[in-house]
């Protein structure tokens, strides 16, 4: 995947489906009101469920707008310039594992789940972007374009 072509449409949108259903997992997983969690030392559980509930949303919904940009992108909705100056996918903050011992095993799964998804679109992220790396050649071609046009001016 050198190039931004490697990433195809098709990818992006499948993609895409895998994380929206992701996101309504996890909306689901960490609704508060669905959980039933003593007082006393459920408060530390309650803390973890929180804070990784928050983590886990934010982690998902950077993956959602990664993939909402390369949707606009193919779609002709947005330049490449604005892509690259505003698609980025922001670093993962991973879980803390002394929260992860506080939840249940299906809420770690989901969890690492959102991780996993993350890295994959972080992989192709990093090959996107090495795709607009310009060489000093090209660099030195669009200063002689600039140069020719101004002359014609």
């Amino acid at each position: 995947m050198g190039t931004p072509t490697d990433i195809s449409q098709t990818i992006i949108e499948s993609l895409y489906c895998e994380a929206l259903i992701l996101a309504d997992d996890v909306r689901a997983t960490f609704d508060l009101s669905q959980h039933n969690i003593p007082t006393g030392e459920g408060d530390f559980a309650r803390i973890a469920l929180s804070v990784e509930g928050l983590r886990t949303t934010t982690r998902v919904m950077h993956v959602l707008a990664w993939l909402l940009n390369r949707r606009a992108f193919f779609n002709g909705e947005m330049t490449e310039f604005q892509l690259r100056r505003h698609g980025r996918l922001p670093e993962d903050r991973p879980a803390d594992p002394d929260n992860l011992s506080w939840l249940d095993p299906h809420i770690r799964d989901l969890i690492r789940a959102s991780g996993k998804l993350h890295a994959r679109i972080a992989r192709l992220d990093r090959a996107w972007n090495d795709g607009f790396e310009m060489s000093p050649p090209a660099i030195l071609r669009l200063h002689e374009r600039l140069g020719h046009r101004m002359g014609e001016i």
